[in-house]
């Protein structure tokens, strides 16, 4: 099975990021929900208040686990165990923005865990979005996934 570590600041409110974690559990992966702990930004809910309500929303759901981190993604992903990053995508520039962030992810990741690196899995936030452009299919086809898997159906 696959296990995809989600990191950053994941909001239970925003649909994209609820959206992202529900294509991919409909992928078959399991998920491990991280709020990155960033202790000089302050944001309307505690790092606690967050996680409960993540918890809340995915109760019923034993593929997906919620917990924080602090310091590198990529140690945190060796360290539980994830199989690839999970990050979303909303548009062209977030697509070049995550190309980038997966390249330098996957350089520093390199070692006795993730021999090749770490592998980054883009999904997009919002079904709409998939078709934008056939420009990210080829991004998605540059990483040597089968870009049928990352559109909606």
């Amino acid at each position: 099975m696959n296990k995809w570590l989600f990191p950053g600041s994941f909001d239970p409110f925003t649909v994209g990021h609820k959206d992202v974690v529900d294509r991919a559990l409909a992928m078959g992966a399991e998920v491990i929900v991280a709020i990155g702990v960033h202790p000089e930004k302050k944001g309307m809910f505690s790092i606690e208040e967050r996680k409960a309500q993540i918890e809340r929303v995915y109760a019923a759901e034993p593929r997906v686990t919620v917990c924080s981190y602090e310091g590198l993604t990529t140690d945190f992903a060796a360290e539980v165990g994830a199989t690839a990053l999970l990050r979303s995508i909303r548009t062209v520039k977030d697509m070049e923005y995550e190309r980038d962030l997966a390249d330098v992810n996957r350089r520093i990741s390199v070692g006795s865990r993730y021999p090749q690196g770490i592998d980054t899995v883009l999904l997009f936030a919002l079904p709409e979005h998939a078709a934008v452009s056939s420009s990210i299919v080829r991004e998605l086809l540059r990483y040597g996934h089968d870009a049928s898997a990352f559109l909606p159906a």
